[in-house]
């Protein structure tokens, strides 16, 4: 239930064509119920059953004064004009009816078309805004596939669910609540008879849906799966071919899309039940109130006259479809809660790394990074343990050592794409977690081993992140980073698309691409994350030649794997298994005769 007022409270900032909605749909069932009522007089004229009323009443809106009243008319009307005129009047007046009814439905449905696509659209955007700040903890723990499922798939289903049903949620019991009242006023007994017979009749209908949501959830999970499946395949598709794991990887889907076909296939059958059977249930009520209702018409002290019974009759059947109409949205808002059940789990997520009240706000590095006692565990499994380190303004400070030593895990702390779980990390003297993320992290310029690039130009691509940047600047980031010649060279230059993640280019071109978002950004601090790990030895000189144009002047923190692109470092810290175990130059280091020493001769062997 909570859920289901989570989605519905999305609904508030459109109250107004909400409350039209309702409206509307008020109007449309009031002239519903006239437009049938009047088939009493009707057929009380056809078969000379209409009583002759002389005298009006004074105007009151009650039941008795307007059906007197409008007697009364008819009964003028038949003594001027004749029987036939009149029951063409009356009819025209049943027209009339009906197209407001009609009128009025499309005016209801005309707002409702904009309130079911644009609270599709806010939880669009909410999910959206909240990938965006949840933390890399979350994202790594989580699946991409499934995370695409969720914003794709499952809001494609709570908008064909539950905003689909908005209609009947808003519509049907208003028609049902009108017709009812209307119901009652005519036979009173009768009604009562049918306010016993609905609910039964509702709670059947209850308890066969009552596992489709849960149904639902697991075919809504399993597709998650099956998009994770997907989006490995196609990203993997080179290593799939190489290693001939076409087999594999095919069994594979074809085991969990099985299985997804079979929970669907459930699912479906039951929700298919509820029409078929809220129709049956509604043929037993009609024929109860047929047996209850000519009993009471043919008794001898009668209220309800043949027509009345008729005219009844017709209204009740008025209830059926909206009331089956009810019972298919109360099955797929349950379908659909599913899918609402995995996306609060997105909404609901932790945003751990986030501004405190107070942060402060700072534009500019004066003085030095420090980490002190750091420690860093992912749930777990220890990774940082006890580290202190300072790093200078202007100088350059390398960090080496095995792969797991915990290099990249420390440099991800200085711009809180993680929190420390012990110890502090401060910049100029400031615990970063007092300082706005925004400003922080606009103080930093990272290159990593994998270049991330966007399906966009290469002049969008350098000015990622940036907003109003000159053509001239980018082209001079471009010339420093080495990526200006392969750029102009291709068909529309700086505006040509360089495809899925930069696929058109070579990792080293990727790289510099990479290098020369950093320099446009010019921060003062700089992160090199193995930036030249993955390169051939050309691409990697090209690369090199670039990072030490960037480097000048700054502050730069290197991960390096070749141990050749840090000998003029100002520090190197070599790290292993999570603790700074050597700090000194590469002369220094050298001398020490330790962990260094092994990495470099290691790497001059393999040379």
């Amino acid at each position: 239930m909570d859920k289901f007022r989570r989605i519905f409270s999305y609904l508030t900032p459109y109250k107004t064509s909400v409350a039209l909605n309702i409206f509307f749909s008020f109007l449309s069932a009031i002239f519903n119920v006239f437009s049938v009522i009047m088939i009493i007089p009707v057929l009380q004229i056809l078969f000379e059953m209409q009583p002759v009323v002389t005298e009006p009443v004074p105007f009151q809106l009650s039941t008795d004064a307007l059906t007197n009243n409008f007697y009364y008319l008819a009964s003028h009307m038949m003594m001027n004009y004749g029987s036939i005129a009149t029951l063409m009047v009356v009819g025209l007046f049943a027209i009339l009816m009906s197209f407001l009814k009609n009128a009025f439905k499309y005016a209801a449905m005309y707002n409702l078309a904009w309130i079911r696509n644009v609270v599709v659209k806010d939880i669009r955007n909410e999910l959206y805004r909240k990938s965006l700040v949840l933390p890399l903890s979350y994202h790594s723990n989580e699946k991409k596939g499934d995370l695409i499922s969720r914003m794709t798939s499952d809001v494609q289903q709570i908008e064909h669910s539950i905003i689909s049903s908005l209609e009947m949620v808003f519509r049907e019991p208003i028609t049902i609540v009108v017709i009812l009242a209307s119901l009652l006023i005519m036979s009173t007994s009768l009604t009562l008879g049918v306010l016993i017979l609905l609910p039964i009749s509702g709670l059947i209908i209850g308890r066969i849906g009552k596992t489709l949501r849960s149904t639902a959830l697991k075919g809504q999970n399993k597709l998650g799966v099956i998009l994770s499946v997907l989006e490995e395949t196609l990203t993997g598709i080179r290593v799939i071919k190489a290693f001939n794991a076409e087999e594999k990887m095919k069994d594979r889907f074809l085991s969990i899309n099985s299985f997804y076909t079979l929970i669907m296939t459930k699912m479906y059958r039951r929700q298919y039940l509820a029409s078929p059977m809220s129709e049956f249930l509604g043929t037993v009520v009609v024929i109860l109130i047929v047996w209850y209702g000519g009993s009471l018409v043919l008794s001898e002290d009668s209220s309800l006259s043949p027509a009345a019974f008729i005219g009844y009759l017709m209204l009740f059947a008025m209830i059926i479809n909206p009331a089956k109409s009810f019972s298919t949205a109360y099955y797929n808002i349950l379908k659909g809660m599913a899918s609402a059940d995995r996306i609060d789990d997105i909404l609901k997520a932790e945003v751990t790394i986030q501004d405190k009240p107070d942060a402060k706000q700072l534009k500019e590095f004066s003085d030095s990074i420090a980490l002190r006692n750091v420690s860093f565990r992912y749930e777990k499994d220890l990774v940082l343990d006890n580290v202190s380190l300072t790093i200078p303004k202007g100088k350059t400070i390398a960090l080496v050592g095995q792969s797991g030593a915990g290099k990249s895990t420390l440099v991800d702390l200085i711009p809180r794409l993680y929190d420390v779980t012990g110890g502090e990390v401060l910049l100029d003297e400031i615990n970063i977690k007092d300082i706005k993320i925004h400003d922080l992290r606009a103080l930093m310029g990272n290159v990593n081993q994998e270049a991330i690039l966007f399906n966009d130009n290469f002049f969008n691509n350098i000015a990622f992140g940036e907003y109003n940047v000159a053509e001239a600047d980018v082209i001079r980031a471009a010339k420093i980073a080495n990526a200006h010649e392969f750029i102009i060279k291709t068909s529309l230059g700086y505006y040509t698309n360089i495809g899925d993640r930069g696929n058109k280019l070579s990792g080293g071109q990727r790289q510099r691409l990479s290098i020369a978002r950093a320099i446009l950004k010019n921060p003062p601090i700089l992160i090199l994350d193995e930036a030249t790990s993955a390169l051939d030895t050309e691409s990697e000189k090209l690369v090199q030649e670039a990072l030490s144009n960037v480097m000048k002047n700054r502050t730069s923190i290197v991960i390096a794997h070749r141990l050749s692109t840090v000998v003029n470092a100002d520090l190197i810290c070599v790290m292993h298994e999570g603790k700074i175990v050597e700090k000194g130059t590469h002369e220094e280091l050298l001398a020490l005769e330790g962990y260094y020493k092994k990495l470099h001769s290691l790497q001059m062997f393999a040379d």
